[in-house]
Parts: C-alpha cells; sequence; structure tokens
C-alpha cells in the first residue's frame, strides 16, 4: 500500500510521520523540478494535512532542503553494518551500499547533486558542503580513521574530493549509460583502495601554527 493509500486516520508516532512525509517529498522532488511540486502535492502523496508539513518541516523550502542533505549524508548506520575483514572487504562492501543506494534513489540522488531550484542559495551551498564533509568523516572512519589521526585534514580533503569522482561516475551509469554498474564499482572501489594504501602513507601532516605567530 502506497503512501497516499494508507487510511487518513491512521496514527503514527511523530517520528514515523515525518518520515513518510520525508519519504514522499524525497520521491517526488526526484520525479519533477523543485518549482513543479507543491506542500499541497506531498500532502496529499503521504495522505497528511499540508499544516503536517508546516509543522515538522517548516516551508518548501526548508523540506527540499532536508531532502538533499539526506540524500548527500553516508548514514552512521553503513559504518556500523561493515564487516569485520580486509580492507578490500569493507570497501567493496561500503561501494556496494552506495551503489544500491543510487538504484533506489537514483532520481532523487541526482536532482540533490544537481541541486536545481532555489538558484545560488548560500544556505544550500552550506548542506552540500556539510554534507560532503560528514560522508568523508564517515569514510575515513570505516577505515579506522579518526580526527586525532596525524594528516586528518589532508585525508578528509581528498576523501571530499574523492566524492567528486563517486557523483561522476554515478552520472555516467545513471544517466549517459556509459557505464555498468559492476564497471562503476570497479572505478570507485580500487580508487578508494589506492588512495588509502598509497596515497595517505606519502602524506606529510601540516603543523599547527603557534598562536600569535604571524605566517611568513
Amino acid at each position: 500500500m502506497t503512501a497516499a493509500a494508507e487510511p487518513r486516520w491512521r496514527r503514527l508516532e511523530p517520528d514515523e510521520r515525518r518520515g513518510q512525509i520525508l519519504a514522499c517529498a524525497r520521491r517526488l522532488f526526484g520525479e519533477r523540478p523543485y518549482a513543479e511540486v507543491s506542500t499541497t502535492d506531498i500532502a496529499r502523496e503521504a495522505g497528511v494535512a499540508r499544516g503536517l508539513i508546516n509543522h515538522y518541516f517548516g516551508t518548501k523550502r526548508d523540506l527540499y532542503l532536508e531532502v538533499v542533505r539526506e540524500a548527500l549524508t553516508i548514514p552512521a548506520f553503513v559504518v556500523e553494518s561493515l564487516p569485520e575483514g580486509t580492507l578490500q572487504e569493507r570497501v567493496d562492501k561500503g561501494v556496494e551500499w552506495l551503489l544500491d543506494m543510487l538504484e533506489r534513489h537514483g532520481d532523487t540522488w541526482l536532482a540533490a547533486t544537481g541541486a536545481q531550484g532555489l538558484g545560488r542559495d548560500p544556505e544550500l551551498e552550506r548542506i552540500l558542503a556539510e554534507a560532503d564533509t560528514e560522508s568523508a568523516d564517515r569514510v575515513l572512519e570505516s577505515l579506522g580513521l579518526s580526527p586525532r589521526t596525524a594528516g586528518y585534514e589532508q585525508m578528509r580533503a581528498m576523501i571530499r574530493a574523492y566524492a567528486g569522482l563517486f557523483k561522476a561516475s554515478g552520472r555516467e551509469w545513471l544517466v549517459a549509460r556509459s557505464l555498468r554498474r559492476d564497471e562503476v564499482h570497479l572505478l570507485l572501489a580500487r580508487t578508494l583502495i589506492a588512495v588509502v594504501t598509497d596515497v595517505f602513507p606519502a602524506l606529510r601532516p601540516t603543523r599547527p601554527r603557534r598562536a600569535g605567530r604571524a605566517p611568513r
């Protein structure tokens, strides 16, 4: 039964209702441009009063920003679900989750990575940057690295750059159809392993400047 077909009198816990509205918004924003989706459309799809959308999310813009944030951030449970094993096994499993996510929510992900509809928006740009940084931290955590690791800031920046490869290869697969899923998997997994085994060890961590010392 779809969200729209569910009885309107069905009572849900607040978190469940919020998740239901978010899922419907995710689907609609993935199917149509931002300007063509209204809060009335989302409320109808979710089978709720429009006022509930305002209650849980605020404006349509606020809801859209939440959809973008969710679509571009790797959840904590993904790291927790990775198997104990070799670097190859953990990377393969992580990449597999990412590609599964693209197969399930490709339209929403494409809309979020394009982030169209709001023009140049400082809040949207902040959310995109935060999503990239939080996801980079998740990747590094899955590799057993923490902010206390020497060179962490450079590693995080490199994983953010690697995210650009993920976005580009995802579009080659989903939009251009120039790569198959297994080829995207190979590209992403082998590249990440090379970054971890060849690039990270070659880093020379920068030392923080002492307080009050002027740069030369």
